[in-house]
């Protein structure tokens, strides 16, 4: 009944996303907005943490706004009308519109912004650093490399043939910087046959082999790359608006580039191409492509590595704090009640950003090993319940038959007591598994190329959600359907109910053969 049921969820799914993914191609709509004031009452799209609404809101009346995590996100939502509009700089849009040429621009710009490189913060500012990139900003913006590497990568982009032509070489004397990007941003920062490009890599690769220092990419969400620079968990982030209260925070460069802010809407799809056509090509750009299936695969591996050793040592984590607490000692219950309060009553994201912006923010330590310190003591905290829940169901009658057959605490405890409460908590446990796998696709907010972040650079790349959602949701309910099926396994060999009468008489049967 459960693969009948999986297999039924799987085709709904599959139905519904080609559904969108027709209307997204098929979608025709006019739009009556031809200046910024018939956006009163609108809906309008925006990347969380750009501040692009700030130059707006004044303007405007009755707006609401929604935010998405990755400006691409915004297009099927212009496409599938849950927004009327969408602000994105100016660069953004023709990048853009050279995979969607239905996209139209508001004529009348919002504004314009600066955009700066974040250095530290004030209280322990970065002065070396920070002079070197007043200095190579200003030096690069004379001699008018910098125009011509905004000409290059912007005015002139052309995702088949704007690569890094020539990458810098540099003599690593000053040792290693850590730059934090968005990664999934074209033409400023994306993956490419393996490795970051754009406008933003090949700056900071400059930077570097002027200044002697080897570089380190590191791609997140755009809302953490600030945080992560206050924080000294990276020496630079890129792409970051200014604004007075920002300047006043931290360490902002001179702007290394400035852009209007535009409205986008949807225009006319003159697109000949038809739905198998366009699926196709979709395939073709989603997998084929640059062999974008290793960024998949490698999501996969790391996203298991997390799954399993968090399951694993939370496992055992949990067990070692019921075993510090089984016999009533008050601090250790103590301690062991307010540490898992602490971690159960925050959300899992919060959680992974204090381990990772502040408890290890000065260490040495990558996003993935945080990860499974994070897992592993939310795992470790679920397990410690259930093995409470699951003991105290145990009658105290077995504990003390056990005790007057001769039997030492610890006997009792792992040959009577335990086996009888796991298969009480084990529907649980299976249950905190399904849970955990789904909870690991957040990682990606500390820097992890999880499986959800990888879709989610594959599909900043090619501008399509079908393929790569699906792809992430399957590999997703693969994992699940593995272990889960592993902890129905340990259930059935430990439930005399579900076993053979031939295993249950198994030792019988031994010791028969000796008379």
């Amino acid at each position: 009944m459960k693969k009948f049921s999986a297999i039924a969820i799987c085709v709904i799914l599959v139905i519904s996303m080609l559904f969108g993914t027709v209307s997204v191609f098929a979608s025709e709509a006019g739009s009556d907005i031809s200046t910024i004031k018939d956006l009163d009452g609108k809906t309008i799209g925006v990347q969380t943490g750009v501040l692009y609404e700030d130059l707006i809101k004044d303007r405007i009346e009755g707006e609401e706004w929604l935010y998405y995590k990755m400006p691409n996100d915004m297009i099927p939502a212009l496409s599938n009308h849950k927004i009327d509009t969408y602000l994105i700089e100016e660069v953004g849009f023709y990048a853009q519109r050279y995979e969607h040429p239905e996209l139209v621009r508001l004529e009348e710009a919002a504004g314009y912004c600066d955009f700066a490189v974040i250095i530290g913060n004030r209280d322990n500012s970065q002065e070396r650093l920070y002079s070197q990139m007043q200095e190579f900003i200003q030096t690069r913006r004379e001699n008018g490399w910098l125009d011509a590497l905004y000409d290059y990568w912007v005015k002139n982009w052309d995702p088949n043939t704007c690569v890094i032509k020539e990458i810098p070489q540099t003599s690593g004397e000053n040792g290693e910087v850590i730059i934090a990007i968005e990664g999934g941003y074209e033409p400023f920062s994306f993956e490419s046959n393996g490795t970051f490009s754009g406008y933003d890599v090949e700056f900071m690769m400059n930077f570097c082999a002027a200044y002697g220092y080897e570089w380190n990419f590191q791609a997140m969400e755009f809302d953490a790359i600030a945080i992560g620079v206050l924080s000294d968990k990276y020496d630079f982030g890129m792409n970051i608006v200014v604004d007075e209260e920002r300047a006043d925070a931290s360490v902002l460069s001179d702007p290394y580039y400035r852009c209007d802010v535009v409205f986008v809407l949807e225009g006319e799809d003159e697109s000949a191409a038809g739905f198998i056509d366009e699926l196709k090509d979709s395939f073709y750009k989603t997998f084929i492509k640059e062999s974008r299936w290793k960024l998949f695969a490698e999501g996969i591996g790391r996203t298991m590595l997390i799954t399993c050793l968090s399951i694993i040592f939370g496992t055992v984590f949990g067990f070692v704090l019921y075993l510090a607490c089984r016999k009533g000692n008050k601090a250790a219950n103590f301690i062991t009640k307010v540490f898992s309060g602490f971690i159960e009553g925050i959300p899992t994201v919060v959680f992974l950003m204090i381990l990772f912006f502040v408890v290890f923010g000065k260490a040495n330590v990558s996003g993935t090993w945080i990860s499974v310190i994070g897992f592993t003591m939310i795992f470790g905290c679920g397990m410690y319940g259930m093995l409470r829940v699951g003991c105290n169901a145990i009658s105290r009658g077995q504990t003390e038959a056990s005790r007057a057959l001769g039997y030492s605490d610890n006997q009792c405890f792992f040959k009577i007591i335990l086996p009888q409460a796991a298969q009480h908590f084990l529907p649980i446990y299976k249950s905190n598994v399904v849970s955990l796998i789904k909870e690991t696709s957040v990682v990606g907010y500390i820097a992890v190329m999880d499986l959800t972040k990888m879709g989610d650079l594959v599909r900043s790349r090619t501008y399509e959600a079908f393929f790569a959602l699906i792809t992430v949701a399957i590999f997703y309910f693969v994992m699940e359907a593995v272990l889960t099926a592993l902890v129905d396994r340990v259930q059935t060999s430990i439930d005399p109910h579900r076993r053979s009468e031939a295993k249950i008489l198994e030792g019988i049967k031994v010791q028969e053969m000796f008379h």
